[in-house]
């Protein structure tokens, strides 16, 4: 089995490399690294709405580069700040995998400065075996 890493540009906060694969692929099986609303290596300012579309759009550039879709995700991981936006963060969810649904877990749990949000998922495509 080989293993297919997308690389770890300069995304971090000051453009500083960041010790991870945005993803690794293996015998099929995409597994995307957690993605918080980030732009040119900044959290974008914004509520929870803003912060989940900007995170799940982050999380689908990885899979739109490593040639998977939606419909390929098996899993997503939610991480939520506050757990007060869960339903907001629902609302937002919906609109990108209501087609798809995947299998999701949702914890509360501390982010980072500023993150309201993260989302990794494991995709898996057949074809790609």
């Amino acid at each position: 089995m080989t293993l297919k890493r997308y690389g770890a540009e300069k995304s971090g906060a000051g453009g500083q490399n960041l010790p991870f694969a945005r993803a690794v692929e293996a015998d099929g099986w995409l597994h995307v690294s957690g993605q918080v609303a980030m732009k040119d290596g900044e959290i974008v300012n914004g509520n929870i709405v803003e912060q989940s579309h900007v995170a799940i759009q982050n999380l689908i550039a990885i899979l739109d580069e490593a040639g998977y879709g939606l419909e390929h995700i098996v899993r997503i991981g939610v991480w939520l700040d506050d757990p007060r936006d869960f339903w907001s963060f629902n609302g937002v969810y919906k609109s990108y995998f209501g087609e798809h649904p995947p299998a999701r877990a949702c914890v509360q749990s501390s982010l980072m400065v500023d993150c309201k949000v993260e989302v990794d998922c494991i995709a898996f495509d057949a074809s790609r075996k």
